[in-house]
């Protein structure tokens, strides 16, 4: 077969692909529960002509295009979709949309546990110290003769077999850090914040996370009561962008309940620990944003 007609049947099998003449499977929506049809559905623009029909079309009409000029199909990631509440009514103002790689990443485990032991490590302070024999203060004249006493043998007053001396392998200061990749660490935090929107235990509000003036501190118990965000359900961890002092006053009368942090002392620790997150649109998006800097970067060339 000459190579104009192989082109020619490669670009009918690639047309009839398209035309629906190799299978006529039409996907249907009927099996998609009705209330999570619309998230799960996704669309492709599909061209007029294959990209590999133009191709060989290039190549019939004397052009020698390379396989990187093949332009390559764009598909519609799947995005994730969160409700921005009022608070603290909870009442539904507007949809936020967020992408995949912030929101619907995959568990992985170890990778938390990477995270979770990095910050314990970087938080120890490494600062028990021990005098060993030479730092004691004393004389090293020898206590008693090395024979005839009938004793044991004994050096100076500063052994650690005695009391007031040294103290033999005690604890000296050192740093307790380790080190983890800055993507790893990134990862983590995305993955962290996957899961408890996966869970439906991230709630967006409004920047309005405060505490009213003149009113008793336990309002704000009764707003976490009546929600189901108090001691009951895994208490809640209150996240703002900025630090409000009245805020943290009034939480550490309901401790029991809840917690509150703002954005730059929140860890991946923090965001695993109580039963669900209520977190500030801004501190989301800005927590988004600082973490991300591995999908913005892009990979070094061989």
């Amino acid at each position: 077969m000459s190579r104009s007609k192989s082109l020619g049947a490669l670009r009918w099998l690639t047309r009839s692909s398209h035309n629906g003449l190799a299978g006529n499977f039409v996907p249907s929506t009927q099996c998609i529960p009705t209330q999570i049809t619309r998230s799960m559905a996704t669309e492709l623009d599909i061209p007029p002509v294959s990209p590999l029909t133009a191709f060989a079309d290039a190549h019939v009409a004397g052009q020698h295009p390379t396989p990187e000029d093949i332009p390559k199909p764009q598909w519609n990631t799947p995005s994730a979709l969160a409700t921005l509440y009022d608070f603290p009514t909870m009442e539904p103002l507007q949809f936020l949309q967020f992408k995949a790689q912030h929101l619907l990443l995959p568990l992985r485990k170890d990778i938390l546990h990477r995270a979770v032991v990095y910050e314990g490590d970087r938080t120890r302070q490494g600062t028990a110290s021990t005098k060993w024999r030479d730092d004691v203060r004393g004389s090293g004249r020898k206590i008693r003769p090395q024979k005839g006493t009938g004793k044991a043998r004994l050096g100076d007053k500063k052994s650690p077999m005695l009391r007031g001396g040294g103290v033999a392998f005690g604890p000296h200061p050192r740093d307790f850090s380790t080190d983890l990749p800055r993507k790893i660490y990134d990862l983590a935090w995305r993955t962290a914040l996957s899961y408890r929107y996966r869970r439906g235990q991230l709630i967006i509000v409004n920047d309005n996370i405060s505490y009213p003036k003149g009113v008793s501190p336990y309002w704000l118990a009764d707003v976490l009561e009546k929600n189901q965000w108090d001691k009951k359900f895994g208490r809640s961890l209150l996240i703002t962008e900025v630090k409000k002092e009245r805020l943290f006053r009034a939480v550490a009368e309901v401790g029991q309940h809840a917690r509150v942090l703002d954005r730059e002392d929140v860890d991946v620790k923090d965001l695993l620990e109580t039963g669900r997150l209520i977190i500030e649109k801004t501190a989301l998006q800005r927590m988004l944003y600082y973490h991300s800097k591995d999908l913005q970067s892009k990979p070094a060339k061989a």
